[in-house]
């Protein structure tokens, strides 16, 4: 097995495959390189002469400046490479070449049909909360669910919030187009949304956000309105469970889903395997005819240019540089670096610079043509890859790709993270070390990719993991009963 990787041949760096002492050779491929100090698994080696100041390369871009001369076999850390993030980028409009993307025939899987059509992949019954106030009920009230559920649904589930009142303009907006979203999502059968009765954000909120709602699915409480609470919230559970017990899997598309995409807990192997398997499987999905969706806004800092080398339009160009400049004016705003990432995780596993995040990162969103921006709180509807506007924490990000209609989310991660969202929660380890300590959070091992396993294999066998997933398999995350949404803020709070 080789103990080094260069992604291109360009790059002034090599990725330790595993933990190599200092003295090692990297012969035959650059014969005068020996390590000058040992080097961790996923961190950097040098493999050419760099002047202090000089750009250094990766993926075959540039992750950041030299602070200090760096010789070959040195290891490229923090301490002699820093990002060169900060100034307004300049951004320029390339049009795509034809033919794009072929299109291949979509395989089918055994689905939820909705009343508007869509497809869920599960079949739940949600509490949502309008107010943290109620989130305690919520969860009372989904306990008591899972007692009389008794196979009648998927699952039952609460998904709590501290929001939903003392708040103002953006941040409220934000809370009643998320909630509105879940209320309305097709892995959901039934939903009850749950208020208190005083808040800014409650239940006549949240309805006037429901455009075609079906009241025997979508149903509604307030707790001052109630003499027993729990025992009327109960009731309403019961029936929104009389009628998932009716619902029945049919054959669907896979052009009928919409995937989302999303890492956290990254190292210095997931832009060589888990994400680019993601990216692989994202183009096969885009191909078929389904919807994909990619957030995670700053970190496309300082690869955003190649996404933006593949927007179909200059209209979704515009939208895209939009994106990218109003995250950056949110942090300028707010007195913080653009580049204060990655995060101290990150850079134990090898990752240096927010440059070398994002150009790992994005290659989740594979090769196709971006398609289109979304707000944040926007729904998806159609084919190909679309950006979402969200920031990369794991549970605000998540929240929002299922808020746009992601029905399952691709979760790379190369630290590890029980985590899991409000829809299955797919997680792809980077390494096979992770895999194999963590088999209880991590559904596929990416880390075969390392010992020699053809990529294409190993996306042919991760999407059929993903189609045995939408057709009923459950997650790790939903074995472990580990679902949680977040919602964006950015204000004040009264």
């Amino acid at each position: 097995m080789p103990v080094f990787l260069q992604i291109c041949p360009e790059d002034d760096v090599v990725v330790a495959l595993r933990d190599l002492p200092a003295g090692t050779s990297l012969a035959p491929e650059f014969p005068a390189v020996r390590l000058s100090a040992d080097i961790p698994a996923g961190h950097k080696i040098a493999v050419h002469a760099l002047a202090a100041g000089s750009a250094v390369r990766k993926y075959g871009s540039a992750i950041g400046i030299a602070r200090r001369p760096i010789a070959p076999g040195d290891w490229v850390h923090s301490h002699n490479l820093r990002s060169a993030l900060g100034a307004p980028g300049s951004y320029v409009f390339h049009p795509l070449p034809e033919p794009q993307n072929a299109s291949v025939p979509a395989a089918l899987f055994p689905g939820f049909r909705r009343q508007d059509g869509r497809v869920g992949i599960r079949n739940e019954i949600w509490i949502l909360p309008t107010v943290g106030c109620v989130c305690a009920l919520a969860d009372r009230l989904a306990e008591r669910g899972r007692a009389i559920c008794r196979g009648r649904a998927d699952a039952v589930v609460s998904f709590r919030h501290p929001y939903g009142c003392s708040q103002l303009g953006e941040d409220e907006q934000n809370t009643r187009r998320i909630l509105a979203d879940l209320a309305l999502h097709p892995n959901a059968g039934g939903v009850l949304v749950l208020g208190l009765g005083c808040e800014n954000s409650g239940v006549a909120a949240i309805r006037e956000q429901l455009p075609g709602w079906d009241p025997e699915r979508v149903r509604f409480l307030e707790a001052q309105a109630c003499g027993d609470e729990l025992a009327e919230g109960l009731a309403l559970v019961e029936s929104l469970l009389e009628k998932t017990a009716r619902d029945k899997r049919t054959p669907c598309l896979v052009s009928e889903l919409t995937v989302g995409l999303k890492c956290g807990g990254s190292d210095g192997f997931s832009g060589l395997t888990a994400n680019p398997l993601a990216g692989c499987v994202a183009d096969r999905l885009v191909s078929m005819g389904a919807g994909v969706l990619l957030s995670e806004v700053p970190e496309m800092f300082g690869a955003e240019q190649l996404l933006m080398d593949r927007c179909i339009s200059e209209a979704v160009f515009r939208d895209t540089c939009r994106l990218i400049e109003d995250f950056q004016s949110y942090y300028r705003k707010n007195g913080q670096p653009i580049h204060e990432n990655p995060s101290p995780g990150n850079k134990q596993g090898g990752i240096t610079t927010l440059e070398e995040k994002s150009l790992g990162c994005v290659q989740k969103a594979g090769r196709a043509p971006v398609a289109g921006v979304l707000d944040y709180g926007a729904r998806a509807f159609g084919p190909g890859l679309r950006l979402v506007r969200a920031p990369g924490n794991d549970a605000v990000s998540s929240t929002a790709l299922a808020a746009a209609g992601a029905q399952l989310i691709l979760f790379t991660t190369g630290r590890g993270t029980p985590f899991g969202c409000a829809v299955p929660t797919l997680k792809i380890a980077s390494n096979s070390a992770l895999a194999a300590a963590k088999p209880h959070w991590i559904d596929f091992d990416a880390g075969s990719l390392l010992a020699g396993q053809a990529m294409e294999d190993s996306a042919d066998a991760l999407f059929r993991l993903l189609v045995s997933v939408v057709s009923g398999r459950p997650t790790k995350a939903e074995q472990n009963g580990c679902r949680e949404i977040a919602i964006f803020k950015t204000g004040v709070t009264l």
